[in-house]
């Protein structure tokens, strides 16, 4: 009945796995802290915003939207110079995160904008009646408000990592993208490519059904 598997090298699709999960946990928590940091910026320094600061706000919307535009597998190329200055090689897990992170970042840095903006505008008001300070809104009631679309967005921006290791993989970072294409396409063995997917889509159904029960549990609305 699985004679069909037996030509797969399962400890290096173990570890191409693995390679695949750290890449998207490493990625995931900086592209969370950037993404909210940028994302903040980019409300608070807006039109209305509490630090409304114009030339603030269009180089970081800039920014954003460059590094939001560029294909994922150019921007691996552009970046090889970072990458090398930063990790010393650009072959590996570790040498895929500067692109990741750089290319998923801006991404759900708009994410965490566009949450921040659905916060009601009544409830920033009336903390402000209370004397509650910028920060003290910021903190208090953006962040706690806009909790259910941050973490939302998260999820989403976490299945778009998982896509992002596999391409990363195609040019050498490793995973299930390098066993995928070296194993899989260019020896003609599509068993191989197969196993790979199902095994990404168990991560992506996996992250999706942790998203919407973490969602729904920082949802007090």
């Amino acid at each position: 009945m699985f004679e069909w598997t037996q030509n797969i090298d399962w400890p290096s699709m173990l570890l191409s796995t693995g390679q695949t999960l750290y890449m998207t946990i490493i990625s995931g928590i900086f592209t969370f802290v950037l993404g909210i940091v940028l994302g903040l910026v980019l409300f608070l320094t807006a039109k209305g915003g509490l630090y409304e600061n114009k030339i603030v706000y269009q180089l970081i919307a800039s920014f954003v939207n460059v590094f939001r535009s560029i294909p994922f597998i150019i921007l691996i190329i552009l970046l090889i110079p970072l990458t090398v200055l930063i990790i010393g090689t650009m072959i590996g897990a570790s040498a895929a995160l500067p692109s990741i992170i750089i290319g998923a970042a801006p991404f759900y840095a708009r994410l965490v904008e566009i949450g921040l903006r659905e916060v009601d505008k009544g409830v920033i008001e009336a903390a402000q009646a209370m004397g509650a300070t910028r920060w003290q809104i910021v903190w208090k009631v953006l962040l706690p408000e806009s909790l259910p679309s941050i973490t939302s967005g998260m999820t989403v921006t976490l299945i778009a990592l998982i896509g992002n290791t596999a391409m990363a993989g195609v040019v050498g970072a490793g995973g299930l993208g390098t066993i995928a294409y070296n194993d899989g396409f260019e020896a003609n063995n599509n068993t191989i490519t197969f196993i790979a997917t199902i095994i990404i889509l168990v991560i992506v159904f996996i992250i999706q059904y942790a998203g919407d029960i973490i969602t729904r549990r920082v949802d007090k609305r």
